[in-house]
């Protein structure tokens, strides 16, 4: 969590297009505007054919997604990486700007409202990391035995899931089961009568999903076929909608 926290010590100070408009410079290559998207209702607005997502509409999408499944959804490390990255490359500007005695009050306002747009993405992104970061810890000796789990996060949140998996195993085992019999004294227990030992996800939960577009037929519990069109909003368990997710036809509300 430290590198993040290193990332916005430098996205903290970044602004795009209020001061590249304060300067006169259109003929910038990266809006952080179009980074960011509108500061209205309008970031929830999308589906609309021929509408492109913003980088940061995607990653509102991709938060919302992550809070409402109960199983880790793929890491998205591109669409983080990019948007720290662009405002990153912001900073040298806002602090040559900041610094220089000519600049107005008004470009100054500007500035500050910048830095606000930057504090949205600070405040999502942190809490897409830390929504990931609570299902990693609570799921951590499910994901060290599950490989396709393994291939939906990335190497650090892997790591950090080993490290947490083995630091509860031996708290365990120091306060508790060293002192059972040894056909008890192990967590890959999985009693006949009994929940088993190693928390898993419960995909069979229910979510409710909002179509982005006319999606193909799905088979329901009880045996019946439903067809999302697109806007529609169904409440149905995650494991049925799971692919539609992954290839970005509904999102989770």
């Amino acid at each position: 969590m430290s590198s993040w926290d290193d990332d916005f010590d430098t996205l903290i100070a970044a602004s795009g297009s209020f001061i590249e408009r304060a300067q006169h410079a259109p003929d910038e290559d990266d809006d952080l505007d179009r980074i960011l998207g509108e500061s209205d209702g309008r970031d929830r607005q999308r589906g609309q054919k021929g509408d492109a997502e913003t980088p940061f509409q995607q990653l509102i999408r991709h938060w919302m997604n992550e809070r409402h499944a109960p199983d880790i959804l793929p890491a998205q490390e591109e669409l983080l990486s990019s948007l720290l990255d662009h405002i990153r490359r912001q900073s040298e500007t806002v602090q040559l700007l900041r610094g220089d005695p000519s600049s107005s009050e008004e470009e100054h306002i500007r500035i500050i409202l910048a830095q606000t747009e930057v504090e949205r993405v600070k405040f999502v992104v942190r809490s897409y990391i830390r929504t990931r970061l609570f299902k990693i810890e609570k799921y951590a000796r499910f994901i060290m035995t599950n490989v396709d789990v393994q291939h939906r996060i990335s190497a650090a949140e892997r790591d950090h899931a080993s490290r947490h998996a083995n630091l509860t195993d031996r708290h365990f085992h120091l306060s508790v089961l060293q002192s059972l019999p040894p056909a008890q004294a192990s967590l890959d227990d999985e009693p006949i009568f009994l929940p088993p030992m190693i928390t898993a996800p419960d995909r069979t939960l229910p979510v409710f999903v909002h179509a982005l577009v006319d999606c193909p037929p799905i088979r329901v519990p009880d045996g019946t076929t439903l067809k999302m069109e697109k806007g529609h909003i169904s409440l149905l368990p995650f494991q049925i909608i799971e692919q539609l997710l992954t290839r970005g036809e509904v999102e989770l509300v």
